[in-house]
């Protein structure tokens, strides 16, 4: 039977414009399906519903459909402030809290037009490649509860795999839309670091952390990536020359060119740890590369020259970034181990040691954009490994804790330290019915590159139709 749920985000914007249905009616179906099967899955840490039928019925009666967004219901991720509403960084530090101003990326989404219907699951200060934090249930994979949703875009994963929302924003500090899109069947996409000019959050030292989509279609991701795009107040670094509102769902939807892949199985995490690529992770890797080259693309084997610089200078950025969380004292207490671990780890380093970690990964960005420019895009696993199970990340040893997720997510992170787009494609199935994606990087400000091969992919491999059991 068909429901609302079963249209593309883009094909719902397009339903809403006609007046084939309301916001207030897209609301209500979402809400509803919220309220039956979001308490099996952890998708959100809070539902507004009166707040979102209220903001529904302003866009229908004052709000022009011609935004982007217009009438589209969303959710913020729960690192995100939104006035008035709770807001609790994934942690115990914050389960109270109830913010009196707004992120920019929120007033953002807003202004184009779309529905806020809560925050959704994150782990502590984000810090984590899995949601399961101390303040709410984790973020369980709807392909198989029994298993985690990645992080820490966690929750967002959650809520659009399941069918609560039709897309949603995440962010990406190390692979925080990526691995969560990889791990339930989606499309996630971080964009080139400066591209979305609003930014939210705490802190991003190095610049690390892009906001960006999660969707079931590159259309769709394309679609929202525009919005966020055109909502800032100022022009992002790497803006086009002839760029035009919504030029980047017009790469997606056109999916037109031939070009030159590179296929990468080494990451820069080899030298500091046990790094193994799992049979299914190869396959799905497999499967890509025989897609792209019946499509024409030219594909050729890279491997990233050997660097034992970038594990040690990752940590103490990661490390460094999260000495700023607002603990103090007893508070500590209330932090989890891994999150404590970083901040006492952070606030011990010097100047000197930041200083040298930030230069090194300086040199590593341009060392990588160096190397992969003579392609257009490098195809790597999205993870090393299929999702993993809830509770499989060690809660006690903050060393084991970090390894694991390394091992788990070796591909990611060093596209937010080099700054380079990444767009994660869900483009196979295992034989236990888990989705397994793959990894495609792009020049500096090549979004639309890996839309256009992201939508040639989409064409071969449907992996829009494919949907976990609460669909």
């Amino acid at each position: 039977m068909f429901e609302l749920h079963h249209l593309s985000a883009q094909e719902q914007v397009d339903w809403l414009r006609r007046g084939e249905i309301s916001p207030t009616e897209l609301v209500t179906h979402y809400l509803e399906r919220i309220e039956r099967l979001d308490p099996g899955l952890g998708a959100f840490t809070t539902v507004t519903p009166d707040a979102a039928l209220a903001r529904a019925a302003v866009v229908e009666s004052s709000i022009s459909r011609a935004l982007a967004l217009w009438g589209l219901p969303l959710g913020d991720k729960d690192l995100n402030a939104r006035a008035g509403v709770r807001t609790t960084y994934g942690s115990r530090l914050f389960e109270h809290f109830v913010p009196e101003r707004s992120d920019e990326i929120v007033g953002v989404l807003d202004d184009a037009g779309a529905i806020s219907l809560g925050k959704t699951n994150a782990p502590e200060f984000g810090m984590p490649s899995y949601t399961e934090s101390l303040v709410a249930p984790p973020a369980r994979n709807p392909w198989d509860v029994s298993l985690g949703a990645g992080g820490s875009s966690g929750g967002a994963a959650v809520a659009v795999s399941a069918g609560l929302l039709p897309v949603a924003p995440g962010s990406d500090g190390g692979g925080s839309i990526r691995i969560p899109a990889a791990a339930t069947g989606l499309v996630g996409l971080k964009p080139s670091r400066g591209r979305v000019p609003s930014h939210a959050g705490f802190t991003s030292l190095g610049g690390l952390v892009a906001p960006g989509p999660i969707a079931r279609t590159v259309a769709d991701a394309a679609m929202l990536l525009d919005a966020m795009v055109e909502g800032g107040e100022y022009q992002y670094a790497t803006r086009a020359p002839s760029w035009d509102g919504g030029a980047l769902l017009n790469a997606a939807v056109r999916g037109e060119g031939r070009f030159e892949i590179g296929v990468m199985t080494t990451s820069p995490w080899d030298s500091a740890y046990d790094i193994s690529l799992s049979v299914e992770a190869r396959a799905a890797l497999d499967v890509a590369v025989a897609g792209l080259g019946v499509l024409g693309h030219g594909l050729e084997e890279l491997a990233l020259d050997a660097d034992d610089t970038y594990g040690p200078a990752f940590r103490t950025i990661w490390q460094a970034g999260a000495a700023n969380i607002p603990a103090e004292g007893e508070q500590l207490e209330l932090l989890e181990p891994l999150t404590r671990w970083l901040v006492e780890r952070g606030r011990q380093l010097g100047a000197r040691q930041l200083g040298e970690a930030l230069v090194t990964l300086t040199q590593f960005e341009r060392s990588i954009i160096r190397q992969f420019a003579h392609v257009d895009a490098v195809l790597t696993p999205a993870l090393a490994m299929t999702p993993r199970p809830v509770g499989w990340y060690d809660a006690v040893d903050p060393e084991r804790n970090f390894e694991q997720q390394v091992q788990y997510t070796p591909y990611t992170s060093f596209a937010n330290v080099s700054g380079l787009p990444a767009i994660s494609l869900p483009v196979s199935v295992t034989d236990g019915g888990l989705p397994m994606g793959v990894q495609l990087i792009g020049r500096p400000g090549g979004e639309h590159t890996l839309l256009a091969i992201g939508a040639q992919l989409e064409r071969r491999f449907a992996w829009q139709r494919r949907h976990p059991p609460q669909w």
